[in-house]
């Protein structure tokens, strides 16, 4: 781990004047400049406008908040002000943005250092970037939020920002061995965001452990966060998904997933199996098949230049001209009613547990793995963590997902971290 050690750490460190916002972005800096060569997490680093920020706020008088002087690195399909979105793409143009992202401008208000942009694959699809996983060079840290969750693992910043589509950051927060945080679908504005998919683009953070995270999460929403939620406390109810029919989990993570349940019941948190393989696998299909129609529209200036992006971008592009608006309804409408029968089923649960991944990242950097395992809750919109912890007998990061239901975030969060904290002693499977 960096100098800037967690979140939590250097938050408590800034707020007693043992770092100072201009001390935790050098220290950012010299992390960068030590991993950045072998990592390549970031596309570009704003260093003058860090320390220009940082300086600042050390000069302001305003109040000094969790994310005070927090060093922050941004997914490059993000407004920041003044740099280009370049979106992983060679279509995107080398303009400045004119304004920042709403997310870009909540992080400064609660007084965070934007230090650059991270790489993204192509427009968040599957064209990966340059970045390589901080755990081991030669796999994949997954996408499409590729820099963000390497830039955390590899303890350049202690928090950074992605979105998320179909798996777009539980799957690198899972390869990478952090912990991911994606927001129900309207918790946070996306404007000023790249999206691909505008029924299934949302939000979300990356941070060393869930306790930072829920940090953020909590300072971001501000007097709304768990309005709506349940009593904080008793044992938590857990239904356990094996990712069943979505694809061959490893061996390995399914031990990981049942490592974590038989943690939680000699908690005395009762768990439950999930036997609804059938509904998971159709919203699997209706993610994709609103994915591939609302691309072909919501980039419909790229569908008009094929020859220049990827082989998967053009098929997804093509497909999703020519699929029939029918299907997309029908899809919708299923959708629609599966929310319906997973809540209810929630009402009796807390979250469910599965796995983030089909297994640990796959040895290579042609390919950032598949997103099946996410797919059906981004259908959903609901909120997911995920819960780093353990590793396969080669150490490679195994990350679970827990997934919960809007407006239930404060109790979804605690379950995390409950889970979290009964696999620190486990590094491996």
């Amino acid at each position: 781990m960096s100098s800037l050690g967690t979140l939590r750490g250097l938050s408590e460190a800034l707020a007693s004047g043992a770092e100072t916002p201009g001390s935790a972005v050098e220290h950012s800096l010299q992390a960068i400049k030590s991993a950045e060569p072998e990592i390549q997490a970031w596309v570009e680093i704003d260093a003058g406008a860090a320390r220009s920020a940082a300086s600042e706020l050390e000069r302001s008088a305003d109040a000094r908040g969790v994310l005070w002087g927090m060093p922050v690195g941004i997914k490059d399909l993000i407004d920041v002000q003044g740099l280009p979105t370049r979106c992983g793409s060679v279509l995107s143009g080398g303009e400045p943005a004119a304004t920042d992202a709403d997310c870009v401008k909540l992080l400064r208000q609660a007084g965070a250092v934007v230090m650059g942009k991270t790489v993204t694959t192509e427009f968040g699809y599957f064209a990966p970037g340059p970045t390589r996983n901080p755990v081991n060079p030669a796999h994949t840290p997954g996408g499409s939020s590729s820099g963000s969750a390497a830039a955390v693992a590899a303890g350049m910043v202690p928090l950074a920002i992605g979105t998320q589509t179909a798996g777009s950051l539980t799957r690198p927060a899972s390869f990478c061995g952090v912990a991911g945080f994606v927001a129900a679908k309207g918790q946070f504005s996306t404007t000023g965001i790249t999206g691909l998919s505008p029924s299934l683009d949302s939000l979300g953070f990356l941070a060393r452990t869930v306790a930072d995270l829920r940090l953020v999460w909590s300072t971001l929403m501000g007097s709304d966060a768990g309005l709506l939620d349940l009593p904080d406390d008793g044992a938590p109810r857990i239904l356990l998904w094996n990712g069943s029919g979505l694809g061959e989990v490893s061996a390995d993570m399914a031990a990981a997933v049942e490592r974590a349940a038989a943690a939680m019941r000699h908690s005395g948190a009762p768990c439950a199996e999930w036997s609804s393989h059938s509904v998971v696998r159709q919203l699997a299909d209706d993610h994709a098949t609103i994915m591939a129609f609302e691309a072909a529209r919501e980039r419909s200036w790229e569908l008009q230049h094929l020859d220049q992006v990827s082989v998967p971008l053009a098929e997804l592009l093509a497909a999703g001209a020519v699929a029939p608006e029918a299907e997309y309804v029908a899809a919708v409408a299923r959708i629609a009613g599966a929310r319906k029968f997973i809540q209810a089923r929630l009402d009796k649960f807390d979250a469910i547990l599965g796995p983030a991944a089909l297994g640990a990242a796959p040895q290579g950097l042609e390919a950032t793995g598949t997103p099946l395992l996410s797919r059906p809750w981004q259908a959903l919109g609901l909120p997911v963590i995920t819960i780093p912890g353990l590793r396969d007998p080669a150490g490679m990061p195994l990350g679970l997902q827990l997934i919960g239901i809007p407006g239930r975030e404060r109790r979804l969060f605690s379950i995390a971290q409950r889970i979290e904290e009964s696999l620190a002693p486990q590094v491996a499977v």
